[in-house]
């Protein structure tokens, strides 16, 4: 579990310490990255609240993801066609179901823990 809250805050704190600028013509390689990198992360924290994170899973779909939007992103410019975009919207809808499902875990286990403590009071 403390392995992608590690990367998050190493690469916001690298962002807010740099004035490193991404050229023009990689900004659509660099969001999917991102997105890519994101949605792992929250897959990992996904994982790890039903108890099924492996770190092996973690890392190597952290890079697959990344390779793979990335590849449709350079595959689409050569064709000229926006393939980037196919990325963003599988990558978003994942990305919104794994945090649904963490807000459905979370609020199970806070209504399990209030049922607990009442059930303790009497």
């Amino acid at each position: 579990m403390w392995l992608p809250l590690l990367g998050l805050l190493i690469g916001i704190i690298l962002g807010l310490l740099t004035d490193w600028r991404v050229p023009d013509e990689y900004s659509n390689y660099l969001s999917i990255a991102v997105l890519a990198a994101f949605d792992t992360l929250i897959g990992g924290i996904r994982a790890h609240l039903q108890n099924i994170y492996d770190e092996q899973v973690f890392v190597s779909g952290f890079f697959f993801n990344i390779i793979l939007a990335a590849s449709l992103a350079f595959l689409g410019v050569h064709l000229g066609v926006d393939l980037y975009l196919a990325a963003v919207f599988a990558f978003g809808v994942r990305l919104f179901q794994n945090i649904a499902v963490i807000r459905r875990i979370l609020l199970t286990k806070w209504m399990e823990r209030r049922q607990k403590m009442q059930k303790n009071r009497f």
